[in-house]
């Protein structure tokens, strides 16, 4: 990026509740992605183990933060980004973590493409902190592969300008389960995505996950908003049929064997504080 251009800030949001065992870790790798001018709020739920402690401790570092009762994470994530003047928009769930220099290749993708969206590859750790996977977040057109194909990008490895956000009127406050899809989904449609591929942040698998005690309640939830936008799409009925069959198929050729091409097992059981944000596919050893 041009330095003698000011860097476009950016706005983190964490929802939390009740992750005191791993907020720390979370707000700590945000903060030293911060620069002057960015913003980073924390928004607790009414958290009773330790977790608004812990907040209060780090609050001077902090943008702002708050803690009441709320109606669930895409509510939450609503009242932070409601304050947001951030160029630039993410979140950062309790728990995770953004892989050093995230933000500023976040900043960079952004300009470089042109692009409204950005979405990029993550690590699965564990709770000792050791990497599980890795995952790449690609699919070619995102807006086809979301749209007819019912898949997700990375949630902690996506970017997107403000501008984007507030013109698809935001996250629906009212979803409990997949409002980063559909959130996603409608900025896909709105906007230029972009996929960048390098791994900005870490996505922690832990007991209790909402994220897999209620896939099911996803799934139902995901597809009643794909329902929602295939109808609201031009074409003929039975050409969107056919195009769902198509991307559907293609996205479970990319979960099921696709994914196994893009493995990193060198990196399993590294401490993923230690991974920076970069590329890590192709290996190394296979890049030309």
């Amino acid at each position: 990026m041009d330095s003698t251009r000011a860097w476009p800030s950016v706005t983190v949001v964490s929802p939390c509740l009740n992750m005191g065992k791993y907020l720390n870790e979370t707000i700590e790798s945000v903060l030293d992605n911060l620069r002057p001018g960015d913003q980073y709020f924390v928004v607790d739920g009414g958290s009773t183990d330790g977790s608004v402690e812990l907040i209060r401790a780090k609050e001077r570092s902090l943008s702002a933060w708050i803690s009441e009762r709320d109606d669930g994470y895409a509510h939450a994530l609503a009242k932070g980004f409601s304050r947001a003047t951030g160029d630039i928009l993410c979140w950062i769930n309790a728990g995770d973590r953004l892989a050093s220099g995230a933000l500023d290749l976040a900043r960079q993708s952004l300009e470089r493409t042109g692009a409204d969206l950005i979405f990029g590859d993550d690590f699965y750790f564990d709770e000792s902190n050791r990497v599980l996977a890795y995952s790449r977040g690609y699919v070619p057109n995102l807006k086809n592969a979301m749209l007819y194909g019912g898949w997700t990008p990375l949630q902690d490895a996506c970017f997107w300008r403000r501008s984007l956000y507030e013109k698809v009127g935001g996250v629906d406050p009212d979803l409990k389960f997949a409002a980063d899809y559909d959130l996603f989904l409608r900025m896909a449609l709105c906007g230029k995505s972009a996929y960048v591929p390098s791994v900005f942040s870490g996505f922690r698998r832990h007991a209790g996950q909402k994220s897999i005690s209620g896939s099911q309640k996803y799934r139902e939830e995901r597809e009643k908003v794909r329902h929602r936008e295939l109808t609201r799409t031009s074409g003929t009925a039975i050409g969107k049929v056919v195009r769902s069959l198509w991307y559907g198929a293609t996205i479970r050729w990319r979960v099921h064997v696709a994914q196994r091409s893009w493995r990193r097992p060198d990196l399993v059981g590294e401490p993923v504080a230690n991974l920076k944000c970069d590329r890590y596919w192709p290996a190394p050893a296979d890049r030309k």
